[in-house]
C-alpha cells in the first residue's frame, strides 16, 4: 500500500488572492416589501453551518441609505421592487415561489397502511429523494462545488474545484448501494480531483467534509465490500488505494494550518504553499469548533498510515485548549492561533462552539475507551451545560440549551441555533456508549446519573422537534428564541414537566417559541434528524422514527425545485406556498438524507458500538490504540471547583514559605490575563490583519457578543 504526500511545495509561501469567507448573511425572509427593505438596508450576519467556507448569501455591499440619505425617500419604493424580484441577490439567495399543488410524489398524501408501517419502504423513499438530487447535480453541475437547483447550474469555490459535493456524498452512495453513481464519482476523482492548487481553503470545513469523506469511503469500501461493490477498488486493483491516497495528499497540505506558535490551527491554509492563514475576521481568531473538530479525522488517518505526526498535531490542540482552565469546561467560541488563548466570553453550543463538545465524547469512543481523559472533559462540560446553560420556557417548560454571549456571569440568552440540536443525540450516545438502554441496564452500567442524562436528551429532543411542529411547512428555522421567565428558571429550580406538542394552529405551547423573520430560513440542516437517529437506536422508542418520517415528508413536499432540479433550501419556513432559495447544501446529501436513511434502516446497519460519525456525518471506525499511538498529555491539576491548581515547585526555586500548593485565585488570574491582553494589543497595533483593517479598531469589540458566526 503506497501513500503520496503533498508535492510541489513552494518555498516562497504567499497568500492566495481569494479566500473563503467565514461568515455569511441572510437573504430576505419576511413576507412583505417592508420586511424585504429591512433586510436590504440592515443585513445582519447569521450563524452558518459550523464555519462556512464560502459566502452563502448576497454580497456585502453597504446599505444604500448611508450614501444616499437625501434620495432614499425617492428610491425606496424602486429599490424594494427590484429587491423583491432578486436583482440585488446572489443566485444562491434569489427566491422562487413553489407550487405545492404539483407535487410529483403521490405517496405524500397516502393513508397509513392498516397492516403496519413498512420501514424498508420508507427507507426506499429516502433513497429516491437522494437520487433525484444527485441526478440533478450530475446532469446540470457535475464536478462543481456548488449546485443551484432553481437555476440548474453549478459554480466552483476554487479555480480547479474541490469535489465539494462529490466527495461529501461518497459514503452515502455506498450506504445506499448506488453502485453506478459511485463508479462515476470515482472516475471523476481519478481524472479531475487535484488538491495541488494555489488556493486558500477553510481548514475545518475541508477537514470534516473532504478529508472525512475520503476516509469514510476508504473505511466502508474495505470493511463492507458488498456496499456498492466495484472491481476497481478490490485488493490488488489499480484503484485499491484511491480514497486513502487522496486523503493522505490532502491531509499533508492541511497540516500547514497547525504551524502556529501555539499549535492551534489557523482558520485557513494554502493548499500549495502549505502556509496557515489567520481568519480575515474576528480579530484573526479561529473559531473554537474549527480548532477542536479535526481530531477524529487526523487520528484515524494516523492509525491507518502509522504517521504519528497526524496524531500529535491534532492532539496538541486539545492540551492547549484545556490548559486555559475555563470555568466548568465551557469555552468561548473564538481562540487565537498565535498564543492559544480565547477571545471574548461568548459561550454557546451553536455555531463556532458546537462540535468541540461533540468531539470530546467521540474521541473517547473512537479509541475504544482507551483515552479516559476525553470522558473527563466531556463529563465536566456536560455538568457545566446543566449548571449554566439549561433553562426552561415560560409556560410550557420546554428545556432550552441557551447561550451566554457575554460570559457565564452575564445574562442568559434564550436562543437556540438549529445546530444545537446535535446535542441531545450526543448526550444519549455518551450515556450508553452506543448500546441500547436495555443493554446498558442489563450490563449493570445504569444509575441515577445515566437516567438524568437520558432524561435531558429526551427533553431537548422534544424542544428541537417543536421547532418543526410549530411552522406552516413543518420545517425548522435557522434560529429559534423562547419566552422565559425573568429571572429565568434554571435546572437547579426543577424538575419541570414540559407540555405535550398537541396539534392545532393555536395550541398554547407554540406561544413559547419565537421565530424572527431574519431567522426563518431553512438550509436543509441535519442536526435534528441526526438526533432522532441516535434516540431511536438507543431508546428503541418508535416515536423518533415517526417524527423523522413527518420531517422527511415536509422536506420532500416543500423544498423540491421545479422540474428535475432536485431539492433546495427555503427562504422562510413560515410561508406556504414556500419561497425557494437557490442552493443545495452538500450536507443535504452527506448528512440529512443519510441520517433519514439510517433512521429507517435496521439497527444492524452500522451499529453505534462499532463506529463514530464525524460532525459531517462521515462514518469512521472505532479502533484500539496501536503503532505507538497514545494520549500524549495530561490535564493540569484542578480543585473541586474545576480551577487549575499550580503544582509544588522544588525547594530553591522560590522564596521560603512558598513550597505549598498555590491556588490561582480569580484576582490573580485576572491580572495575568490583563497583562497578556495588553501585550497582545500592543502587538496588534503594530500589525495589520489579513483584510488590511487595523486591529486597533477591534479593541472596542472585545467582550461583545459576536453574532452570525
Amino acid at each position: 500500500m503506497s501513500f503520496s504526500s503533498a508535492n510541489n511545495v513552494n518555498s516562497h509561501r504567499h497568500r492566495a488572492d481569494g479566500s473563503w469567507a467565514t461568515s455569511g448573511q441572510n437573504g430576505y425572509t419576511r413576507s412583505n416589501i417592508g420586511a424585504k427593505l429591512d433586510g436590504y438596508f440592515d443585513r445582519k450576519e447569521l450563524p452558518m453551518y459550523k464555519d462556512k467556507p464560502y459566502n452563502y448569501a448576497a454580497s456585502r455591499r453597504k446599505p444604500l441609505y448611508k450614501g444616499w440619505r437625501f434620495t432614499l425617500a425617492i428610491l425606496g419604493l424602486l429599490a424594494g421592487l427590484l429587491y423583491w424580484i432578486g436583482i440585488f441577490s446572489s443566485p444562491s439567495t434569489r427566491t422562487k415561489v413553489k407550487d405545492t399543488s404539483k407535487s410529483t410524489w403521490s405517496w405524500l398524501n397516502s393513508k397509513p397502511n392498516p397492516g403496519g408501517v413498512d420501514w424498508d419502504e420508507r427507507r426506499e423513499k429516502v433513497k429516491e429523494a437522494f437520487t433525484v438530487s444527485w441526478d440533478a447535480y450530475e446532469k446540470y453541475a457535475w464536478g462543481s462545488d456548488l449546485y443551484l437547483p432553481n437555476s440548474k447550474k453549478g459554480a466552483q469555490m476554487t479555480e480547479g474545484g474541490m469535489g465539494w459535493i462529490i466527495i461529501d456524498a461518497l459514503d452515502t452512495l455506498m450506504i445506499m448501494n448506488l453502485t453506478s453513481r459511485l463508479s462515476h464519482a470515482r472516475d471523476w476523482m481519478t481524472t479531475s480531483l487535484n488538491y495541488n492548487q494555489d488556493q486558500e481553503v477553510n481548514t475545518f470545513e475541508t477537514t470534516i467534509r473532504m478529508l472525512g469523506g475520503l476516509l469514510s469511503a476508504h473505511y466502508l469500501s474495505t470493511t463492507f465490500p458488498d456496499m456498492a461493490p466495484l472491481t476497481d477498488d478490490d485488493q490488488g486493483a489499480p484503484g485499491e488505494d484511491l480514497y486513502l491516497e487522496k486523503a493522505t495528499d490532502l491531509a499533508d497540505r492541511l497540516l500547514g494550518a497547525f504551524d502556529s506558535d501555539s499549535g492551534v490551527p489557523y482558520a485557513s491554509v494554502n493548499l500549495r504553499s502549505l502556509k496557515g492563514i489567520q481568519s480575515h475576521a474576528d480579530g484573526g481568531a479561529s473559531s473554537t469548533a474549527e480548532a477542536t473538530s479535526l481530531q477524529l479525522e487526523f487520528k484515524y488517518l494516523a492509525s491507518l498510515t502509522g504517521e504519528k505526526d497526524y496524531w500529535d498535531k491534532a492532539e496538541k490542540v486539545m492540551k492547549v485548549v484545556d490548559d486555559n482552565g475555563m470555568e466548568d469546561g465551557l469555552l468561548p467560541i473564538f481562540i487565537y492561533a498565535h498564543d492559544g488563548t480565547f477571545r471574548g466570553g461568548n459561550i454557546r453550543l451553536g455555531s463556532r462552539g458546537d462540535s468541540y463538545y461533540e468531539y470530546l465524547i467521540k474521541q473517547y469512543h473512537q479509541t475504544s475507551y482507551e483515552e479516559p481523559i476525553y470522558l473527563d472533559l466531556w463529563t465536566q462540560a456536560l455538568a457545566g451545560v446543566r449548571k449554566h446553560l439549561i433553562t426552561y420556557s415560560k409556560k410550557s417548560h420546554f428545556t432550552i440549551l441557551a447561550e451566554r454571549p457575554n460570559g457565564l456571569e452575564a445574562k442568559i440568552q434564550p436562543k437556540m441555533d438549529h445546530l444545537v440540536c446535535f446535542m441531545p443525540g450526543t448526550i444519549a450516545s455518551a450515556t450508553t456508549g452506543g448500546k441500547t438502554v436495555a443493554e446498558a441496564k442489563k450490563a449493570g452500567k445504569w444509575g441515577k446519573q445515566e437516567q438524568a442524562d437520558l432524561d435531558l436528551a429526551i427533553e431537548l429532543t422534544k424542544t428541537c422537534w417543536g421547532m418543526y411542529k410549530m411552522t406552516a411547512t413543518g420545517l425548522a428555522p435557522e434560529i429559534t428564541f423562547f419566552e422565559v421567565d425573568d429571572p429565568p428558571k434554571m435546572e437547579v429550580d426543577g424538575p419541570f414537566t414540559s407540555a405535550e406538542l398537541v396539534e392545532g394552529a393555536s395550541a398554547e405551547w407554540k406561544d413559547d417559541y419565537i421565530i424572527k423573520g431574519q431567522d426563518a430560513h431553512n438550509l436543509q440542516r441535519p442536526e435534528t434528524v441526526e438526533t432522532l437517529f441516535y434516540m431511536w437506536r438507543i431508546t428503541g422508542d418508535v416515536k423518533y422514527r415517526e417524527w423523522g418520517w413527518e420531517m422527511f415528508k415536509s422536506f420532500v413536499n416543500y423544498t423540491q425545485a421545479e422540474g428535475d432540479g432536485g431539492y433546495t433550501s427555503l427562504a422562510s419556513v413560515l410561508d406556504v406556498p414556500p419561497r425557494l432559495r437557490d442552493n443545495m447544501e452538500s450536507f443535504w446529501l452527506a448528512e440529512t438524507l443519510k441520517y433519514f436513511y439510517l433512521l429507517f434502516s435496521p439497527a444492524e446497519l452500522l451499529p453505534l458500538e462499532s463506529v463514530v460519525f464525524n460532525t459531517e456525518g462521515h462514518v469512521l471506525p472505532r479502533f484500539k490504540l496501536m503503532r505507538g499511538l497514545k494520549t500524549g498529555w495530561e490535564r493540569k491539576q484542578r480543585d473541586k471547583d474545576g480551577k487549575i491548581v499550580e503544582k509544588k515547585r522544588p525547594m530553591g526555586e522560590h522564596e521560603k514559605g512558598e513550597d505549598e500548593e498555590v491556588k490561582v485565585t480569580e484576582g490573580e488570574k485576572k491580572v495575568e490575563d490583563e497583562k497578556k491582553e495588553d501585550k497582545r494589543e500592543k502587538k496588534e497595533e503594530a500589525h495589520e490583519d489579513g483584510t488590511g483593517e487595523s486591529k486597533k479598531a477591534e479593541k472596542t469589540e472585545k467582550g461583545k457578543p459576536v453574532e452570525g458566526s
